[in-house]
């Protein structure tokens, strides 16, 4: 497992991760997010949605290699797109992708 996706799972015990859509739209609108994350498998529509948000807010975006089955399994719960909540990790996360 890569070093980012050992980081997305702390963060997600820290609580510091908004997982699903409607979750990371949310924390995006509301400045909360330091850094949104689609998986590669995730539909361009929706990726492409979520980027739009990130450019129109001002929040780092990056669409790693990883695929949905990945970050699954490193933050326990399945999901394709997630945003972290917190600044440390999101730079150590960003860091490391």
């Amino acid at each position: 497992m890569s070093k980012a996706l050992t980081l997305l799972g702390f963060a997600r015990k820290a609580g510091r991760l908004a997982v699903g859509t409607a979750a990371t739209e949310d924390a995006i609108k509301r400045k909360k997010a330091y850094l949104a994350i689609t998986a590669s498998d995730i539909s361009e529509k929706s990726s492409k949605e979520i980027r739009f948000l990130c450019e129109k807010h001002g929040i780092k975006f990056i669409k790693p290699t990883f695929d949905t089955y990945e970050i699954t399994g490193a933050i326990g719960t399945r999901a394709g797109i997630i945003a972290v909540l917190d600044e440390g990790f999101a730079a150590a996360i960003a860091e490391n992708l």
